[in-house]
């Protein structure tokens, strides 16, 4: 594969770093500590009953008000808690420690859970969310530091909230949600199930594979062609492929990957990575989180199915170097997200 260099700002990838250095993460760990605690600007995805609703965003959600919107503020939280595991020199260590302990205080998740018990607020970040929510609790859970551990027993209420929610909504989607945005419902199971499968939820496994099997299990040819939409940050096909690539056991799944999408087995599936006309347009910059996206899905088949599968490697390759430059390209559309998205594609690649 062609040997690629970038560098924007103070970050700068190389080959040779394709699987993350320490210096690659404090780059990319600066992006959520500086937007962790930022407030504005900030999107609100509230429903107001009455005047008393319309508060600050700080004050309406105490843990994640920071990086623009709920969600950014989720998986922000995730790539610190990611990098402080994998990486334990990693600079401002205890800066990090010091804000993710003021933000998932037992008092601020109070909060969040108050409000998502609002009667008109039980959809609120249903499902994209909640999955990075589980993913978050996920990676403390499995952080053997104390810090991590309370922060994981504080964190424990609203991901249990969380997992409630999931088990009343699933039976009720008669219709999967196929768009490459945050509705997406595959996406919206996939980390809820590692979560599942971690935490030994038998209940929640159940729920979320026979729904899952009940959305998706007769689903054949996966149009690629039609990707990707203007905006996407998700692949529909590739968001399906994952989670039914957790639920169903390796023969089912193979079987039916062959019907799903039967160009992944031969040795010249490629796909054209997404181009992004304008880094400064919030929904157009969506396209650089489709490139990572993709990759880890790639990198997630071929983890599991070496043998079938390892010729996607390049393709995954391709997508992962195509947008690192643009994570720090000075546009707070793109930074206050994109570092936890280049972070799931290294954390697939291995």
């Amino acid at each position: 594969m062609k040997c690629f260099k970038y560098v924007f700002f103070i970050f700068s990838i190389t080959c040779s770093a394709q699987n993350l250095t320490l210096s690659d993460a404090n780059h990319l760990a600066s992006l959520p500590i500086k937007c962790l605690q930022q407030e504005y600007p900030n999107k609100l995805g509230q429903m107001l009953i009455d005047s008393t609703e319309i508060k600050s965003p700080k004050e309406l959600h105490p843990t994640f008000y920071g990086c623009f919107d709920w969600h950014s503020s989720v998986h922000g939280h995730w790539s610190l808690v990611y990098l402080l595991k994998k990486f334990p020199n990693l600079e401002k260590r205890d800066e990090i420690i010091q804000k993710l302990k003021i933000n998932l205080s037992k008092q601020n998740i109070q909060s969040e859970i108050d409000y998502l018990n609002k009667k008109h607020e039980k959809s609120f970040e249903r499902t994209y969310g909640w999955n990075w929510l589980l993913k978050l609790q996920l990676e403390l859970e499995t952080f053997d530091d104390p810090f991590a551990k309370e922060l994981a027993q504080n964190l424990k209420p609203l991901s249990n909230l969380i997992i409630e929610r999931y088990i009343e909504f699933l039976p009720k989607l008669l219709y999967p949600i196929r768009v490459g945005t945050h509705s997406n419902s595959a996406f919206g199971l996939t980390y809820a199930w590692d979560y599942a499968v971690f935490s030994n939820n038998i209940e929640f496994q159940n729920v979320i594979k026979s729904n899952a099997k009940r959305l998706y299990l007769s689903d054949k040819n996966c149009p690629f062609s039609w990707e990707p939409s203007g905006t996407d940050f998700l692949s529909p096909c590739f968001e399906e492929m994952a989670l039914m690539q957790r639920v169903l056991p390796k023969n089912e799944f193979i079987v039916w990957l062959k019907k799903f999408a039967p160009q992944l087995f031969s040795k010249k599936f490629t796909i054209e990575t997404a181009k992004v006309s304008d880094r400064t347009d919030g929904h157009l910059v969506h396209l650089d989180g489709l490139n990572f996206s993709r990759a880890w899905n790639l990198y997630y088949l071929i983890n599991q199915y070496p043998k079938e599968f390892s010729h996607l490697k390049k393709v995954a390759d391709i997508h992962l170097n195509f947008s690192l430059p643009s994570i720090v390209d000075g546009n707070y559309e793109g930074e206050h997200w994109l570092a936890s998205f280049a972070l799931r594609a290294f954390e697939e690649k291995k």
